[in-house]
């Protein structure tokens, strides 16, 4: 085993951890996050929705069963950084191609571990998420924070037009094609293309600035809006399309990003949380039928529910901090929820909101 090469990070309140340096030799910034799974580091890094950020993982051991080809939620990794206790060094899966090490640095992911992951996490849950910088060739924290302090912040940034594709393209469905979605790509997840495609579903997947007229082009039966990264209010362009395309009664359907995007279009208002829910065991009621839910998430941002109009219901809470987990239109076919039904990773129990946009396609414009 090679000698560990020293590591930092800073967050830009001044708190310094000291570890060890695996994944890319380099420097990192970004807004610093912990994900609570024990399980689906791959998907989390390939996760278009953690753009801009530094993610640590609650969980002490990461990278035991390597990663593949398969388990990818887009085209590359997208974290900022990585942040673990201890990097395995052994990787033991049948499907496993490559270690999270080799993997990190294939794709120039600065990681760090041997670090108090409980205390970095704690230090979050009380400060609130922040901005944070890792290094391996700067190990001088003073030096470090005045780079963290000069990074963006994530209020008010936006950045799905920087994980959006650049052409349209089409993701067929698995048999029969019986349904046409048109989905805006503002950091969408492999997994939702599949659970489409399950149901019978071509979805053709178009670039976040997509213009209502161009979606309505497609003769869609039904509208998905996607997962993504960054402040919802900062995109005032891509909310204006989205309300036009109310009025042509098609079914829509958002999850995270798109629920926030759909929140601001029936005239409500997004707010940035403490630390976001971000982990594959957040308990959401569902309103609608009194079921408990556990589900997998990844939003630093929620709506506001006393913005919302009366037309529009809450439909989901979460359980531990009562915040909007759900929406309707109480006139309109348009539905969203702030958290990940296609489960990659994470639990399965919100799969039937697909079946649920299915029937809702099936029924009559006018119905």
């Amino acid at each position: 085993m090679s000698e560990l090469v020293k590591a930092i990070l800073v967050l830009e309140d001044g708190r310094t951890f000291h570890g060890a340096s695996f994944g890319a030799i380099g420097e990192t910034f970004g807004e610093m996050v912990f994900n609570t799974s024990m399980t689906g580091y791959q998907e989390i890094l390939t996760d278009p929705s953690y753009a801009g950020q530094v993610v640590c993982m609650t969980y002490p051991l990461i990278g035991n069963y390597g990663v593949n080809e398969t388990d990818v939620e887009s085209r590359r990794p997208w974290v900022e950084g990585f942040v673990v206790r201890e990097a395995s060094r052994i990787r033991s899966n049948w499907r496993s191609t490559q270690s999270l090490d080799d993997y990190l640095k294939t794709h120039d992911i600065v990681g760090l571990e041997q670090i108090d992951t409980r205390a970095l996490v704690r230090h979050i849950r009380d400060k609130g998420a922040m901005r944070a910088g890792i290094s391996s060739v700067d190990i001088d924290p003073e030096s470090l924070l005045k780079k963290v302090l000069a990074s963006p912040d994530m209020k008010n940034r936006e950045l799905a037009t920087a994980v959006t594709v650049d052409e349209t393209y089409d993701y067929p469905s698995m048999d029969e094609t019986k349904f046409h979605v048109v989905a805006y790509d503002f950091g969408v997840k492999t997994n939702s293309l599949r659970e489409f495609a399950k149901y019978g579903c071509k979805v053709t997947v178009v670039p976040a600035e997509t213009s209502a007229d161009e979606v309505l082009a497609l003769k869609p039966d039904g509208i998905f809006l996607s997962n993504g990264p960054g402040d919802p209010a900062s995109m005032k362009a891509v909310v204006d399309e989205i309300r036009k395309l109310t009025g042509s009664k098609v079914p829509m359907f958002g999850i995270c990003l798109g629920h926030q995007i759909l929140g601001q279009v029936f005239g409500g208002e997004t707010y940035k949380m403490k630390f976001g829910h971000r982990g594959g065991n957040q308990p959401i009621k569902d309103l609608t039928t009194g079921k408990v839910e556990i589900t997998s998430h990844n939003h630093g941002f929620a709506v506001d529910a006393d913005s919302l109009p009366a037309d529009v219901e809450v439909t989901h809470v979460n359980l531990n901090d009562n915040t909007v987990a759900g929406l309707r239109h109480k006139k309109l076919p348009i539905f969203s929820v702030q958290y990940h039904p296609e489960s990659a990773p994470g639990p399965h129990d919100s799969e039937y909101l697909f079946d649920r946009f299915i029937k809702i396609m099936k029924k009559p414009v006018n119905e």
